[in-house]
Order: C-alpha cells, then sequence, then structure tokens
C-alpha cells in the first residue's frame, strides 16, 4: 500500500480533476477492520468521504453494486468519483453516527429503548429490499471474491473457525478429521437452503449509518447471491449487541411478517434453516475474533468473545439436525471452559492475571488482554520437588510440596522479590486507571514450583489489594481460580 502522504495526494488530485470545490480539510478517519484507508474532505460548502484500497477487484465490486442499489432507490451513498487506477472514490459523507452507538448507549443502560428498536426495525425493512429488490438484475459476475455464498465459502468460515481460534485455544480436543467431516455434512445441508437473494454478508450495526434517523447501508462490497437467514443472523447476533432473546424473537417476527409481502415463509423454508445460520455465523466470527485479536491483538476484537462463546453455549439446545454431528458436538461443549479465560479482558478494574506454565509443554502463555505481554519470571533455579518419587503425582497445590518448597530459603527469597517487582506495577498500574496487568511463572512441567508461587503470588496480592481481581490459571492442569472482593 502507498505511504498516506501519497494517497492524500490522489484523493487530492482527483477531487480537483471531478468537483469544483476549494478544499479546506482533510482528516484521516480512524481505521476499521478493513485495510481500507478513509479520509473526510472538508470543501466551503460540502464534507465528503474518500477512500483508499488497493485491491481493485475488490472497489470495482462496490461500483457496481453502488450504481445498482441506487437506480433500484436503496439507501446506499452516493458515488461521486472514482480514480482512474480504481484505486480511490469518493463518495456522499453519511456522518460519524451509525446504529451500534445508539446500542452503546442501550446496552450500559440495560434496555433497549423505543427509538433503538424502531431503527432496528427500519434496518430490517430496508435489509428485505436489498435482499429482494437489489437482487433483481444484480450483476454477480463483478461480486468479490466470490460471486455466490457457496459450499466452498461455508468451508472456508468454518476452516477459518478452526485454524484461527479452535487450534490457538489449546485446551480444545478434538480429532480434526471427524471434525472436517462434520463441517462438510454440516455445509451440503445449508446449501439446501433457498439462496436466490442478496447476500450483504457483513450485515451489522456498524455498517447502518444513522442520518436525520434515517438507516442507510455501506461496507457491502463482499456482498453475493446467498440464503435469506444469514444476514438477520448477523444483525441480530451481533455480539456485543446483547440483545436479550426476547428482542430477538421480537425482531425475528417482525421480519418474518415483512418478508411475507414478498414469499410464503414456510415454502422457502425459512425456520427449518435458521439456526444452522445462527450457527455458521458465530463460528465465523469467533474465526475472526481469532484472527484479528488473538493473532493480530486488536483489543477491539478480543473483547468480543465472551459475548460469542455465550451466544455458542445458548444454541446448543436449539441445534437439530437430521444426522448427527458428534465431532462438533464435542467441540461446543467444550466452548464453556474457555469463559475464565477471556472473561477479564473487558475490565471494569484492575484485573491481574497470574499463571502457571511449563516450559517443555507450551511455553510462555500469550497475552489475551491486547498489552502485548507482561511478567515472566523462571522458577527453574529454585529446588524441585518433581525430582523424588514421592512428590512426582503431586502438583504446586498439595500440601506436602508446599512444605517441602516452604522450607527452602532460596523460594522465599525468589516469592519476596517477584512480589516486590510486581507490586510495583500494581501501585502504579492502580495510580494510572489501567486494568490489566499478565504475570507469568514457569518451571520445567509446570506442575510443582511454578503452581506453588504462582498460588503464592495471588493469594498475597488479593491481601494486600482487596480491590483488585486477581485471576490465578494452573494451564498444565486446566484449573482456574477467581480471587475478588465483591
Amino acid at each position: 500500500m502507498e505511504n498516506i502522504l501519497s494517497i492524500k495526494e490522489s484523493i487530492i488530485n482527483l477531487i480537483n480533476n471531478t468537483l469544483s470545490e476549494n478544499i479546506i480539510d482533510i482528516k484521516m478517519l480512524p481505521a476499521s477492520g478493513s485495510s481500507r484507508v478513509y479520509f473526510r474532505i472538508f470543501t466551503e460548502t460540502e464534507t465528503y468521504i474518500a477512500t483508499y484500497n488497493s485491491n481493485v477487484e475488490e472497489n470495482k465490486a462496490f461500483f457496481v453494486f453502488t450504481k445498482h442499489f441506487k437506480e433500484k432507490k436503496l439507501p446506499v451513498p452516493e458515488l461521486i468519483a472514482i480514480s482512474d487506477d480504481k484505486c480511490c472514490y469518493i463518495q456522499s459523507d453519511l456522518g460519524d453516527t451509525c446504529l451500534f452507538d445508539y446500542i452503546k448507549v442501550c446496552v450500559k443502560n440495560k434496555i433497549y429503548d423505543e427509538t433503538t428498536i424502531s431503527l432496528y426495525k427500519q434496518s430490517i425493512d430496508n435489509l428485505i429490499d436489498f435482499q429482494i429488490k437489489g437482487n433483481d438484475g444484480l450483476d454477480y459476475s463483478a461480486a468479490y471474491p466470490t460471486p455466490s455464498f457457496n459450499k466452498n465459502s461455508i468451508i472456508d468460515d468454518l476452516n477459518y473457525f478452526k485454524y484461527y481460534f479452535l487450534k490457538v485455544n489449546e485446551e480444545i480436543n478434538f480429532n480434526e478429521t471427524r471434525l472436517n467431516n462434520d463441517f462438510q455434512r454440516l455445509a451440503d445441508y445449508a446449501m439446501q437452503a433457498p439462496s436466490d437473494f442478496f447476500m450483504y454478508r457483513d450485515f451489522q450495526s456498524r455498517n447502518i449509518m444513522i442520518k436525520d434517523m434515517q438507516t442507510y447501508f455501506i461496507d457491502y462490497q463482499g456482498g453475493r447471491k446467498g440464503p435469506l437467514q444469514y444476514d438477520l443472523v448477523s444483525l441480530l447476533y451481533q455480539v456485543k449487541a446483547q440483545l436479550n432473546d426476547e428482542l430477538k424473537d421480537e425482531l425475528l417476527l417482525y421480519y418474518k411478517d415483512k418478508l411475507s409481502a414478498f414469499h410464503n415463509i414456510e415454502e422457502i423454508q425459512f425456520d427449518k434453516y435458521y439456526n444452522t445460520f445462527v450457527l455458521l455465523r458465530l463460528l465465523q466470527v469467533l474465526g475472526a475474533y481469532g484472527f484479528r485479536g488473538l493473532i493480530q491483538k486488536k483489543q477491539h476484537f478480543l473483547e468480543s468473545i465472551p459475548f460469542a462463546l455465550k451466544e455458542l453455549m445458548s444454541l446448543r439446545s436449539r441445534l437439530d439436525f437430521p444426522f448427527e454431528l458428534n465431532e462438533l458436538s464435542n467441540v461446543l461443549n467444550q466452548m464453556e471452559m474457555l469463559l475464565p479465560k477471556y472473561n477479564h479482558i473487558e475490565n471494569k478494574k484492575l484485573t491481574v492475571v497470574i499463571n502457571s506454565f511449563s516450559y517443555k509443554n507450551g511455553g510462555i502463555p500469550e497475552d489475551r488482554s491486547g498489552n502485548g505481554g507482561g511478567f515472566v519470571f523462571d522458577c527453574r533455579a529454585l529446588p524441585n520437588p518433581g525430582r523424588y518419587e514421592e512428590y512426582k503425582k503431586l502438583t504446586g497445590e498439595d500440601i506436602e510440596v508446599q512444605d517441602y518448597l516452604n522450607e527452602k530459603e532460596e523460594v522465599h527469597h525468589f516469592f519476596n522479590t517477584a512480589q516486590s517487582i510486581i507490586c510495583l506495577s500494581v501501585d502504579n498500574y492502580l495510580e494510572r486507571n489501567f486494568k490489566n496487568l499478565f504475570v507469568n511463572f514457569g518451571c520445567t512441567g509446570g506442575q510443582h514450583r511454578s503452581v506453588f508461587i504462582a498460588q503464592k503470588t495471588a493469594e498475597a496480592l488479593h491481601e494486600k489489594y482487596p480491590n483488585i481481581k486477581v485471576i490465578l490459571n494452573h494451564i498444565v492442569q486446566h484449573k482456574t481460580y477467581v480471587y475478588e472482593t465483591e
């Protein structure tokens, strides 16, 4: 990608060549989840949004779709100018307020107000227009990266989940061959759903702009031909929106009532495949959160993981397929064990995560908070109870091992030194209102010394700082303890 100065110059040239307005200012907008770069252009009379994207195929999809949707009188931005190389384009400015801004207030207040529910319903009205009217005559050959939501698309999403979420979370045990077979069966079943509609693909509240209390849609360049259920599921199961089941059901009934003006709900088997697409979407977003959050360390995506896990756990009892998916069911049943691991990420107070780990089995744990890491203390210089037969099957949680280590002066010196260093950071983090501190204790097997020191540290911090939260993970033993004063 070109540097920002070159991109700005290209945008200025595009505006000068297409608009008879003087530029007053150009401001770069915050980055989104994509590689596209956005700017707001200020002229004497108007503001515009300029976009730079080096992916020309994706841009062409946006151009073709926008022109078609405008002809169908659907609420999308006006495309004003396109550069010769198709990397820059100017569109009308729909402002900075999206549906998610309303949602955040509702989540904070723990109640959805009538205004926000009304905007949801208006979004659903427009979604149906896109799915039915927008599909009519649309040139899907311009779609990127694929013209339809086919079996390969589904398998790609499921593999995205497998590689970027399941395999990153080593606590989840599964047989990959059997899981791949389940993926094939699930994809074949989903492909039986009627799919002659426009599928937005990423229909969620951040892509629904609100201007003068009217809804407008953006970021539909990944659209393709596909089933009806997927986009509605994407909206209702946007995990950070935290829609309760009652409101989800109300909006689902509203959608089906409006859709019935175009199609018989039973004939298109909408209900039969609905929960299938809930499952597919939740697995896809967990893959995205794994890649964006766990791999690329983006905090926003990390914070969404606990919400997606809870939705998935709630869904399990509603899944009813006409065939067995034993290995996928096995995976879903293990998801609950990940909640303690991720629940601390979005904290209201300082949370210290303390891990005991094995250098030989897994190595230094990864910091899930997005801060990039923390303390690592090597306990391998301490006396090792594991060398003695009577301690080999015990851990640092057992009194016999604790008695052995407590008798060693060097163990107390190590603990006191580590504690004084950690407390320096705790005091500083409390003063600066930081929310996460990551502390790791490792030994050869993660069984004796690291477990003992980690537990002793967690108890000492809880006693000294009763207003913080301490999460203790013994990784090798798959055990988690939370120390918190209510």
